[in-house]
């Protein structure tokens, strides 16, 4: 496969690809992503197939708006408020997953991690596809995440569709945290931390 160098202004090629199950990397406000629909089943496995990922982890996802997130997760009340205070930014929040949601999305989990990025580029993509997309990091399992396009391509040359050239707007991943017990509990620590959403009204 011969991996396709886009820029941002091929945004209209970019949801092309998207939509006919291709595997995408871009920058985000956080970290380079790898992105497919969430709906295409042929195009997850292929992503797998690209970052060698273990079955056993699952991917997360990326929305444009509340209304996306609704479509596919169980929301409450807290939930809600960590929503509209900290979205879109680097949180990705745990959800359960809607009954109809396929296992594959998940990896088999019944739960669903969700981010909305504050990232013009990638809301408008997602926009465009008019779906949510899987977007783990750009790199092969068990590696570090990458900042760039050309340490995407060190690692992904001719597994992905296409990259977009440039590099992300952080370093460092966003914060997970499962909002699904009484409890809310930091899974991965990113810029925010779990007193700032405690302390969330």
């Amino acid at each position: 496969m011969e991996t396709q160098r886009l820029t941002m202004k091929d945004s209209g090629k970019i949801v092309e690809i998207l939509n006919n199950g291709g595997v995408v990397a871009f920058p985000t406000d956080t970290v380079y992503g790898l992105a497919v629909r969430y709906d295409l089943k042929e195009a997850i496995l292929k992503m797998k197939a690209a970052k060698q990922r273990p079955e056993t982890k699952p991917f997360p996802m990326m929305v444009a708006s509340k209304a996306q997130i609704e479509k596919v997760a169980i929301t409450d009340a807290r939930s809600q408020r960590l929503i509209d205070h900290w979205m879109p930014g680097a949180l990705t929040l745990i959800f359960q997953k809607k009954p109809e949601i396929d296992d594959l999305v998940t990896n088999g989990f019944p739960t669903i991690g969700i981010r909305m990025p504050d990232d013009e580029f990638v809301l408008e993509i997602i926009n465009r596809v008019g779906v949510p997309l899987l977007v783990p990091s750009a790199n092969l399992s068990g590696y570090p995440p990458c900042t760039t396009s050309e340490a995407v391509l060190e690692q992904l040359d001719g597994r992905i569709d296409a990259v977009v050239l440039g590099e992300s707007g952080a370093s460092t991943s966003s914060t997970v945290c499962d909002t699904t017990g009484n409890e809310l509990k930091i899974l991965r620590q990113g810029p925010i931390r779990l007193e700032d959403l405690e302390a969330t009204e």
